[in-house]
């Protein structure tokens, strides 16, 4: 986990549970005698990201519906920490993230921890008004701005607008190729996990957060092609890659546009190993 990351440092969760009381119910203490979380599930994943948010951050409400995807605070922080390097030393910060979802969760992190003025992008018209609901209820996010993506083929185009101007541009991309891919990959981390079954894994998500026709490797390409359009207009183009292998590919599509400087950038939390890409025109 990135240096500077505030949740390196284990939960502390007699606290998280005095600003929100509703986490109790999913605080256990396990073999060791140590109190924790029973991290594969989402709701209890959804209650731990409500208590981090008020006790950090100050956020009197952030609410997801049950089927929306609920991102682990800790590993969306290191991402945009890992940027914040990128960007250095520069201070004033503006950020696009695309396919922020229902859970608005870089553009909350971007506001809240960096002071950065965020823009985010939502294909879903329920995200979005969810996001909006978020927004609404929390006098510190009033400065973000959401923009409804209108064509589901498109990732850059019809958002960034002719006047924009954008310091970087993050995303967490669909990860499944299909329904079927996610479905069989859902199978083998509860199967790796120990779950029961009937059980879900913590994430949860929709079907726009979840895949995307040729998954990751093709929503990363596509955004590749589209980034050549606006590279006037963004200094960092930055997409997350869950999968490794898929790296090699997107490297290779990325410097088909032609940037001057590309970066992989690895990062780990815990046993988890990610990386992003990092491209500039």
């Amino acid at each position: 986990m990135h240096s500077n990351n505030p949740f390196v440092e284990d939960y502390n969760f007699e606290e998280l549970i005095a600003v929100n009381p509703n986490l109790s119910t999913h605080v256990f203490t396990n073999e060791y005698g140590n109190k924790t979380l029973k991290f594969a599930d989402k709701l209890a994943v959804k209650e731990l990201n409500k208590a981090l948010l008020k006790q950090h951050y100050q956020l009197s409400f952030w609410d997801i519906p049950e089927n929306n995807l609920c991102p682990p605070i800790p590993g969306r922080l290191d991402y945009l920490l890992h940027v914040h390097d990128l960007l250095a030393p520069k201070k004033e910060v503006s950020l696009l993230d695309i396919g922020t979802g229902a859970n608005l969760i870089y553009p909350i992190l971007g506001t809240c921890h960096f002071n950065w003025k965020c823009t985010a992008s939502e294909v879903d018209k329920d995200s979005v008004n969810n996001a909006l609901n978020i927004i609404e209820q929390n006098p510190l996010l009033t400065s973000i701005d959401i923009r409804h993506q209108q064509f589901k083929n498109s990732i850059l185009d019809n958002i960034i607008q002719p006047n924009d101007f954008f310091d970087v541009v993050v995303c967490n991309p669909p990860f499944f190729k299909n329904s079927f891919d996610a479905d069989q990959k859902n199978k083998r981390k509860v199967k790796n996990l120990k779950l029961e079954e009937t059980e879900t894994l913590n994430f949860g998500g929709r079907s726009n957060e979840l895949w995307y026709k040729g998954g990751e490797e093709a929503f990363v390409k596509n955004m590749a092609l589209e980034s050549e359009k606006y590279k006037s207009q963004v200094t960092w183009f930055t997409s997350l890659v869950s999968q490794k292998e898929n790296l090699k590919n997107i490297k290779r599509a990325v410097n088909k546009t032609h940037p001057t400087e590309v970066k992989i950038v690895d990062m780990e939390q815990g046993n988890k190993k990610s990386r992003f890409i990092a491209w500039r025109f």
